[in-house]
């Protein structure tokens, strides 16, 4: 008979086999209640004569997929994980852990203190905490190298990408697998290890696996290397390393103490609070402010884009990675079949890389279907436009999909800073337009910024949210207005990298103060990429002059394609390297221009690159483009590659001190003689009043 051993946890004596049940939807997190629930349990175990062995199973889609973060920063609420985890580990009687679903994190340390581990072939077992700016504060840096190994497990842990149960069974972190209930696979398990009177195997007193490592430290090394290649900037991935190769130089104990020490150290500083923020903030963009919650999204079966181009085809590409088939649509064979090779070439690329098998490419590419007109577009339930950005060509596309599409479809603009409104108004249903702005290459960027029209009816936004999570992206729904949230704060960063070059700073130095910050690029490198010659053209077209640039587009500097732009490029390389000559020509130009250059220091570039952003972003939120100072901070950190270990532009200020940042701004007024920096009524007022960004939320 079932017995609550707490408001989570339930225990069953099933004839001797004790079978303990976490119940703590939606991911059975480790919480207060469940801590308390197994120490009951375990300890239960312990005083009574009849249970010989424990199983370890949960309830829901799941095993325990982590720690309950909602108690990080709080004090700590008794029993406290270790306590479960000693009971567990010492126990005289056979413990198995019979896993489904996920056990991530505290989770997989969790069964790494039972005795015998079993699980479904398709659990995914993993250690992500390294996520969240963390490592495994519960042994798991020095468990799972004795269980799998260093090297393995150093990769596990500093990537915090998880391995399915087949892989495991593979690598000896499992014993074996099973099918249907873990529960009753669990006690058939536990009845099989009495009736062999199998030996317990406590993972703490077994160092066979790191006896290679030991003797040929540079096994260890290399794998910790290669695992880490891709961390710049962030100290949670090296921390995790440390402690993995504590197993080599410790005994168990010593190794847990250590890790115990970094993780309280990574926990309290700023990379893992910023991490953890960025967490809490993606989960919440997902909530539709201004729509009730129980609003169901509009059925999507099928989608189509209209464009092949380069973001018409990375949006296809999502699709067709999530596994969802999609038309998309040109107006002349040529375009399409363009469009096609590139994606194709592109999937190619992947599975060289080992990315993608080839079975996998050909699958992808099988989802896309490449149609002529856009007649092909009139079943669909969502359509995405992906065509010239410029404000004519997309009122004529709208006005003929509105013609064409069924009633009900949504439809959907790419614009990346035109109105949705204008765009709607050429439709007899601006209740189903709004816009969808993917990031480039959209088969890779995260974010998917969703426009809200005036009109716009909230099913139709809901909808977009649900389309945009299930392809993978990280939706974050704006108001309406020129550039919406990111790209128009990008306009003022802009606008201050323009002007300090005329002050005296060269591309290279303003570069590389942006990328030291954590941006992957500068924003003269990412002009080059572009293009120069675009932005030429564009202020020639309005009669508008820019001295810099104009002269390093009349040199026939436009950037990567001709081999030189703000910086030269060596033939088939994209690294920019500083040029003589772009610094002689910025001399010459200011020479004309009457202006003198001086000493810019790196800190003051920093501030004039974020400030008058963070500014903007207060100016965003007075208006309510953006719901939440989280929502502008996703919008930073999916879409432009602003550095996660500093949460956004809104929790940067926030962390700065925002009389500091009003403080510089008016400074920068002052200097530059441009009041437009002055600091936004919001960010005055909540700097004057010694408030955060982040209070706006609490309040």
């Amino acid at each position: 008979m079932s017995e609550q051993l707490s408001q989570t946890v339930s225990a069953d004596n099933r004839d001797g086999i004790l079978v303990l049940t976490i119940d703590n939807p939606p991911v059975n997190a480790l919480s207060q209640s469940v801590r308390a629930g197994l120490l009951a349990g375990f300890t239960k175990a312990k005083d009574d004569a009849s249970v010989k062995a424990v199983v370890l199973a949960c309830a829901g889609r799941a095993f325990i997929s982590g720690a309950d973060i909602r108690e990080f920063g709080k004090p700590p609420q008794a029993p406290g994980l270790g306590d479960v985890l000693a009971l567990m580990e010492n126990s005289s009687k056979p413990v198995v852990a019979a896993i489904h679903g996920n056990a991530l994190g505290g989770g997989l340390e969790v069964t790494l203190c039972c005795h015998f581990r079993i699980a479904t072939p398709t659990t995914r077992l993993g250690l992500p905490e390294v996520k969240l700016g963390l490592l495994p504060g519960a042994g798991g840096t020095q468990r799972l190298p004795r269980v799998v190994g260093p090297e393995l497990a150093v990769k596990m842990i500093v990537t915090g990408e998880p391995i399915t149960g087949t892989e495991a069974l593979k690598v000896g972190l499992i014993s074996e697998t099973f099918e249907g209930d873990p529960a009753k696979a669990g006690e058939a398990f536990a009845r099989k290890v009495l009736a062999e009177k199998r030996p317990l195997v406590r993972v703490r007193d077994d160092d066979s696996k790191l006896a290679a490592a030991k003797a040929d430290r540079k096994l260890f090394t290399d794998a910790a290397a290669a695992a880490n290649k891709r961390n710049r900037g962030l100290i949670a991935p090296l921390a995790c390393a440390e402690c993995v190769s504590y197993t080599l130089d410790y005994p168990f104990d010593k190794g847990l103490e250590l890790e115990r020490a970094k993780f309280l150290e990574l926990m309290n500083g700023d990379q893992s609070k910023a991490q953890r923020y960025a967490f809490f903030a993606e989960r919440e963009a997902a909530k539709v402010a201004g729509v009730p919650a129980d609003t169901k999204p509009r059925d999507v079966k099928s989608v189509a884009i209209i464009g092949a181009g380069t973001m018409g085809g990375g949006i296809a590409m999502s699709f067709a990675n999530a596994g969802i088939p999609v038309t998309i649509i040109e107006m002349g064979d040529e375009q399409l079949n363009r469009g096609l090779g590139i994606m194709k070439k592109n999937y190619d690329a992947t599975a060289a890389r080992g990315g993608i098998t080839a079975e996998d490419a050909t699958k992808r590419m099988g989802l896309i279907n490449g149609k002529i007109g856009l007649e092909a577009a009139k079943d669909a339930d969502l359509i995405i436009e992906a065509v010239f950005e410029t404000m004519a060509v997309k009122k004529e596309v709208f006005t003929k999909l509105d013609a064409i599409a069924k009633p009900g479809a949504v439809l959907a603009s790419n614009t990346s800073y035109l109105s949705i409104d204008e765009i709607a108004s050429v439709t007899k249903r601006p209740q189903d337009v709004l816009g969808m702005h993917f990031f480039s290459p959209a088969n890779v960027m995260r974010l998917c910024e969703i426009v809200r029209g005036a009109k716009t009816a909230p099913d139709v936004l809901v909808t977009a949210v649900a389309v945009a999570r299930k392809i993978g992206k990280v939706p974050a729904v704006v108001g309406n207005c020129d550039g919406f949230v990111g790209n128009r704060m990008l306009a003022k960063r802009g606008k201050q990298s323009d002007l300090l070059l005329y002050e005296g700073a060269l591309p290279q130095q303003i570069d590389a103060v942006v990328t030291k910050f954590g941006m992957p690029m500068g924003p003269f490198a990412m002009s080059d990429l572009a293009g120069l010659d675009i932005g030429w053209r564009s202020r020639k077209d309005r009669g508008i002059k820019s001295e810099i640039p104009d002269a390093l587009c009349e040199a026939g500097r436009f950037g990567q394609k001709t081999g030189k732009g703000y910086y030269k490029y060596e033939a088939g390389s994209r690294a920019p390297i500083p040029d003589p000559e772009v610094e002689a020509l910025i001399d010459q130009t200011l020479q004309k221009m009457g202006k003198k250059r001086r000493a810019v220091s790196d800190d003051e570039i920093l501030e004039r690159m974020v400030y008058p952003m963070v500014n903007e972003g207060a100016r965003i939120l007075e208006e309510k483009i953006a719901a939440r100072p989280s929502d502008i901070d996703v919008v930073w950190l999916y879409g432009y590659g602003w550095p996660i270990y500093r949460g956004g532009p809104m929790h940067y200020a926030d962390s700065v001190g925002l009389k500091q940042v009003a403080d510089r701004l008016s400074y920068y007024a002052k200097q530059t003689n441009d009041p437009s920096l002055e600091p936004a009524p919001l960010l005055k007022k909540l700097a004057d009043e010694g408030k955060t960004f982040a209070s706006l939320a609490a309040g």
